[in-house]
């Protein structure tokens, strides 16, 4: 296993270094400097426009610029931006990253949940009309054009019927004279979504399995659910939080649900093939054989191997997502690092945008680094080679 683990990880290692080198002469190849937004002001004399270079480090050859970065890129310094000059890049970076990981978090889980439960349901119901529905449904939805689904429910949803925000990450009016600022706010709904995500897990749980639990532990689970988001809510109540924890949910609703109609049935139908094929085999029909109920059998045998593939997906998918979906928050006004990436790269702005796109490659590559380490550990067939294991 260590060896495994090794191998895998120097493999990473030699792809992010890969990887940075391509960002990063591929920004460089972009034509012009941040300098050239001083050119229209005929108040800036040439001589400042150099010293700005010296300052910036623009003044030296692009291999040095190189090496410098990624010196420093491997001892966590990121440079300081030169659009927010003097604000570091990994502030910008740090700032903007919770928004983006909290929206397209929820989106991602929510849309596994649907694709996972529907999935599995229509492998059981094959050639039935629930799994001609479902997949006409699904499909239509992923390929749909994402920009003018988006427009739709907007329309729809914000602009006709006015149920929910137009876009933009807070209203405007609500937060002036506040006593808190959106980053504290949101920091604040990060750590107590985090407890009630547990709480209702734990809710579902006893809910989901009571039956067949004992009932200490189902009161047990009941209660550890309830007093974990009671505590939250009473805590957010107290600080006057609720009001704008919420104006920042009503806000989420909409980028969440677009996001989930249109990922939720890559989820599925992979679920399904893989429910297909799981129901063929040796294990399965020896509990049909032993007369289990076939929820037990499509849910505890079946489902339970099937899900390996749409776990490593949903693993890769929340990594990806962290460089933020630059269409998403363009269309909804969300703050994040898919907006940091194309503001940067619109401004000559280097080292934001270079840091933005390495923070993305160092997410995706521990995210495949975890995805082959979960498959080695979870299932046997895979060895530590890498190989199938041979049959015994």
């Amino acid at each position: 296993m260590r060896r495994y683990v090794l191998s895998r990880l120097g493999q990473v290692i030699l792809t992010l270094l890969i990887y940075i080198t391509l960002v990063y002469f591929l920004l460089q190849a972009m034509p012009g400097d941040i300098t050239q937004m001083y050119l229209a002001n005929p108040k800036v004399p040439q001589a400042a426009r150099e010293e700005l270079r010296k300052q910036l480090g623009l003044d030296q050859g692009v291999v040095m610029q190189y090496l410098t970065y990624v010196k420093n890129f491997f001892r966590g310094e990121l440079g300081v931006s030169f659009s927010h000059y003097p604000r570091p890049v990994w502030d910008i970076l740090m700032e903007r990253l919770p928004r983006t990981f909290v929206l397209f978090l929820t989106a991602h889980v929510l849309s596994f949940y649907v694709g996972y439960v529907m999935g599995r349901v229509i492998a059981w119901r094959r050639g039935r009309v629930v799994d001609y529905a479902a997949t006409v449904v699904g499909i239509t939805f992923w390929t749909a054009f994402y920009p003018l689904l988006a427009l739709v429910l907007i329309w729809i949803f914000a602009y006709t019927l006015r149920l929910l925000p137009l876009n933009q990450f807070i209203e405007p009016k609500l937060w002036q004279g506040a006593p808190f600022s959106a980053n504290t706010v949101f920091g604040y709904m990060v750590y107590g979504g985090g407890a009630v995500a547990i709480g209702l897990f734990l809710i579902f749980y006893a809910f989901l399995r009571g039956l067949k639990r004992t009932r200490r532990n189902v009161a047990l689970a009941w209660l550890s659910g309830s007093v974990l988001v009671a505590v939250a809510l009473l805590a957010a109540s107290r600080a006057g939080l609720l009001v704008y924890i919420w104006d920042i949910v009503n806000h989420m609703v909409l980028p969440v649900c677009t996001l989930t109609l249109i990922s939720f049935a890559g989820t599925m139908l992979l679920m399904r093939d893989s429910m297909l094929e799981t129901v063929q085999e040796d294990y399965v029909m020896a509990a049909h054989a032993k007369g289990l109920p076939d929820t037990i059998v499509r849910d505890r045998y079946a489902a339970r191997t099937a899900i390996l593939p749409t776990v490593t997906s949903l693993v890769l998918s929340l990594a990806s997502s962290m460089s933020g979906g630059l269409v998403t928050e363009t269309m909804f006004s969300w703050p994040g690092l898919g907006q940091v990436l194309f503001h940067s790269a619109l401004a000559n702005d280097y080292p934001l945008a270079t840091g933005a796109l390495a923070f993305t490659g160092v997410f995706l590559l521990i995210a495949h680094f975890v995805a082959d380490i979960l498959y080695a550990v979870l299932d046997p067939r895979i060895a530590y080679t890498g190989q199938p294991a041979a049959e015994g």
